[in-house]
């Protein structure tokens, strides 16, 4: 499942209630990621795409316009329902 980064945040910041929830939560999104060319913190990034054991993050640099992809693999399922424990 994908998900765009700005889509996210829009949703979140455009909803006072609950009823509308985004796969990906802004809060577990990596922030100021370094650019693989320039070096330059990118704040989020532009693109998450999450898979049974995988999270693959797009980043996109705005001082150089290079992109570059990064992925988590996770020796366990991702957790979706975002349970907590009590």
């Amino acid at each position: 499942m994908a998900s765009k980064a700005t889509d996210i945040l829009s949703a979140v910041n455009d909803t006072a209630d609950d009823t509308v929830q985004a796969s990906v939560r802004v809060l577990d999104l990596p922030r100021n990621n370094p650019c693989a060319q320039c070096g330059e913190a990118i704040a989020l990034p532009a693109w998450v795409e999450a898979g049974e054991r995988r999270k693959s993050y797009l980043w996109h640099c705005r001082m150089c316009d290079y992109r570059f992809e990064t992925i988590a693999f996770y020796a366990e399922p991702i957790d979706r329902d975002d349970a907590l424990a009590a």
